[in-house]
């Protein structure tokens, strides 16, 4: 009973963390029209969130092992709460971008700790295996149907309902957690990297500043060319001090695998295209062919059902074709998906979209687990961790970029135009993951 009971704990505090990646890009317009704001504060209510997300949650697992998991990830669930509460009662759209960041603070904690809990939770190796195989399918589920949740609230009560209701998920996850999780052993020398977090955190939001703001005022402006530079120093010196620390929050030797390497950059490629997609989307969807909130999750809805089934089976489909050929597969789905959608005008209907929308979610769907299993199976069980820490990052890192960089392709207002290079670059990324996908190591 008790390690049910973690488990369904847990699983709330992954699945409220990535209902909110994808929940708020249906919101967007009727965000827009009650608080104000371009194209570039809108990609900064999307952002600041993965900002904060990606940026901390290396150091968010450190800091559980140090002070116990239960403890922190008690305090990261209130965290987010709280700030799903100020994200919901925001007057203005300065409020909202800051408890957005919160959020993302919140989520950062979230997710080492609940992976942590968990696995403290049970006694076999089987027993793991499925309490992980349930958590992960539950943070899916939540991600894949973000956006028809989204249109579902937005039409029935409102935009701010989309934070809302994080508050009694994160009450039951509170409870729950308090009641029935085993706290994990301390281990007080380990520390922060606190250099390798704060240039993470400068890089970052450096360079979703400076591309959010290339979109603006051009690549030219002189404080969109310093913020590339800031990022850039910043991302230098972050290999440095991680190459030189004792105690590094991102160990650069598990690099020295291939298999990780690629599996890494797989997950950044792959979320630039799927996020930024989803962002050019979701305006064109509400603004260039006027759809509802409703009407857009709506549309949405048969790339969420894909992403679904396919997370479902692709575990059968690894077992018969191997990790290559299916990551290979799945990316080659994408980019037909994106390059078919290349005629999509104003005057488009649903109904011509549906397939290549599919073709999409069920690119992604068989993806991620399949290199999230490669990347996991090319190091020590001891390092895990760690492992999945910097993927992670790396895929947030990746959905930052995106939004950014195709949020500047519609950020002069030229939507239909946008929308068709974002779908080349889509398509182009996809093909770069099919190249990757051959450094992975057969499995």
């Amino acid at each position: 009973m008790k390690n049910r009971w973690t488990l369904i704990a847990t699983s709330l505090g992954f699945a409220v963390v990535q209902l909110d990646v994808s929940v708020v890009n249906v919101a967007i317009r009727p965000i827009g029209e009650s608080l104000g704001g371009g194209v570039s504060g809108l990609q900064w209510v999307v952002s600041a969130y993965t900002v904060a997300f990606a940026a901390l949650i290396l150091s968010a697992g450190a800091i559980g092992d140090r002070i116990g998991a239960k403890r922190l990830f008690v305090g990261g669930f209130a965290l987010f709460t709280v700030a799903s509460v100020a994200c919901g009662l925001a007057p203005t759209l300065g409020i909202l971008i800051g408890a957005r960041a919160v959020q993302g603070i919140g989520a950062a904690v979230l997710v080492p700790c609940s992976l942590t809990l968990l696995n403290h939770s049970c006694s076999s190796d089987a027993e793991r295996v499925r309490a992980v195989g349930l958590w992960a399918a539950g943070g899916s589920a939540a991600l894949s149907a973000g956006p028809l949740i989204g249109g579902v609230l937005v039409a029935a009560l409102g935009w701010r309902a989309i934070f809302f209701i994080n508050v009694p998920t994160g009450l039951a996850g509170i409870l729950l957690t308090v009641r029935w999780a085993v706290d994990t052993p301390r281990s007080p020398g380990r520390g922060v990297d606190l250099w390798g977090q704060l240039l993470a955190i400068i890089c970052l939001t450096s360079l979703a500043a400076a591309t959010i703001e290339a979109g603006a005022n051009g690549l030219g402006n002189h404080g969109v060319m310093l913020g590339f530079a800031v990022a850039c120093a910043a991302g230098l010196g972050f290999v440095a001090v991680e190459a030189r620390g004792s105690r590094p929050m991102l160990p650069l030797a598990l690099f020295r695998s291939r298999t990780f390497s690629c599996a890494t950059a797989i997950g950044f490629t792959v979320n630039v295209a799927f996020y930024g997609l989803i962002f050019v989307l979701s305006l064109f969807f509400q603004r260039a062919q006027q759809l509802s909130p409703l009407q857009t999750g709506l549309a949405f809805a048969p790339m969420t059902a894909a992403v679904m089934a396919s997370n479902l089976r692709a575990r059968w489909l690894l077992a018969r074709i191997g990790t290559r050929r299916l990551i290979g597969f799945a990316a080659l789905l994408m980019a037909i998906g994106a390059i078919s959608l290349i005629e999509t005008g104003r005057g488009t209907g649903h109904g011509a979209v549906v397939a290549q929308l599919v073709c999409i979610g069920t690119g992604l769907g068989l993806l991620v687990p399949v290199m999230t299993s490669a990347l996991l199976s090319s190091v020590e069980r001891s390092r895990s961790g760690v492992a999945s820490g910097a993927l992670n990052s790396a895929r947030q890192t990746g959905s930052v970029v995106g939004v950014a960089v195709y949020g500047a392709l519609i950020a002069g207002g030229n939507l239909v135009g946008g929308l068709h290079v974002a779908l080349v670059i889509s398509a182009a990324l996809a093909l770069i993951v099919l190249a990757l996908s051959r450094g992975l190591a057969s499995q």
